[in-house]
């Protein structure tokens, strides 16, 4: 027997990454193969059109799950009742453009987008940010959402980890399933921290396996701007794997992770010396449909640097935009 239908809105949803998860969500990988979904597609009005033959293919695909479309450009229309949102429509970096300049274009997206949630979103709502920068945008959009408890708004990182996890299994020669224990920290930013210092490959520690020169010079590095990387050799940004991550991301956050954790962009409690109130990459579980971050992990020095130099990053975008007036009345 089918469970209930759960509504899906996407934001910029004519676009690559947008296009890439819609048919995923309507398959039924985002949610599970007896969960029908109702798909709200919105879109700012030049984007319309895109989102419009995207709502066509999806009806000619005949995904049994999928109840109906709704194309829009009011985000209040779109957040109506919604039980999970995922946004990811976001003002790209313009050539010459300061990073003040960025936040602020985004923050004046995110910011009426948290307000419509708050306004009209379902009880059980979660919200992903794809768009970048993702950990600042899940904090504007949250604090524009008072009513709305602020563990019910995450960042995705699990692009980040997915990399770091694929990144080990070529050097090992493994399986990405034979690496466990992946933790992506801080900022999805260049200065994001991937950590192999609990990481296991078939049972042995990755830092037996490796060098301290390749994970420091190589590794790390690659990992943090393998989306530059692509944009050099496709000639555009990640797509198709920003779409499997936000899949992967929801999946485990509504069905659980079992006995590992992975990476999101969560609330932070102060755990890790990460302070309150900024949204950072943790090692989490899923437990009954909540993330939980990892307690008791050792932290070694050259960890405590880099965990260190990427939450200074995060508090820097923060203030920025609190000194712009755009952090709204929750979690300002």
């Amino acid at each position: 027997m089918q469970r209930q239908r759960v509504n899906v809105t996407v934001t910029g949803a004519g676009g690559n990454i947008g296009y890439a998860l819609m048919f995923r969500i309507a398959s039924g990988q985002l949610l599970g193969p007896d969960v029908p979904v109702a798909l709200r597609l919105l879109e700012i009005p030049t984007g319309i059109r895109a989102a419009e033959g995207s709502a066509f293919e999806l009806q000619d695909s005949a995904f049994p799950l999928l109840r109906d479309v709704l194309v829009t450009d009011d985000p209040v229309q779109a957040f109506d009742g919604t039980n999970v949102a995922i946004l990811v429509g976001s003002r790209p970096r313009g050539p010459g453009q300061q990073r003040a300049d960025l936040l602020e274009g985004n923050a004046r997206i995110f910011g009426p987008q948290g307000a419509a949630i708050n306004a009209g979103a379902a009880d059980d709502i979660r919200v992903v940010v794809v768009g970048n920068p993702a950990n600042t945008n899940a904090l504007v959009a949250s604090s524009h959402a008072p009513d709305v408890p602020a563990d019910r708004f995450t960042a995705l990182t699990r692009l980040d980890h997915n990399r770091a996890v694929a990144q080990l299994a070529a050097k090992l020669s493994v399986q990405v399933t034979d690496v466990h224990g992946v933790i992506v920290w801080g900022n999805h930013s260049a200065l994001q921290y991937p950590d192999v210092s609990h990481a296991t490959v078939k049972g042995r520690p990755v830092r037996d396996l490796v060098d301290e020169d390749w994970l420091a010079n190589e590794f790390i590095p690659r990992v943090a701007n393998r989306g530059a990387e692509i944009i050099a050799v496709r000639g555009a940004s990640s797509m198709g794997s920003a779409a499997s991550a936000t899949v992967d991301h929801v999946h485990d956050w509504v069905n659980g992770t079992g006995g590992d954790w992975t990476s999101a962009g969560v609330f932070s409690d102060g755990s890790y010396g990460v302070p309150t109130g900024l949204v950072s990459s943790y090692p989490v579980r899923s437990l009954g449909g909540r993330w939980a971050i990892e307690p008791g992990l050792s932290i070694d020095a050259f960890s405590r640097a880099r965990i260190d130099a990427s939450v200074a990053d995060l508090v820097a975008e923060r203030d920025a935009v609190s000194a712009l007036g755009l952090l709204g009345p929750g979690r300002a």
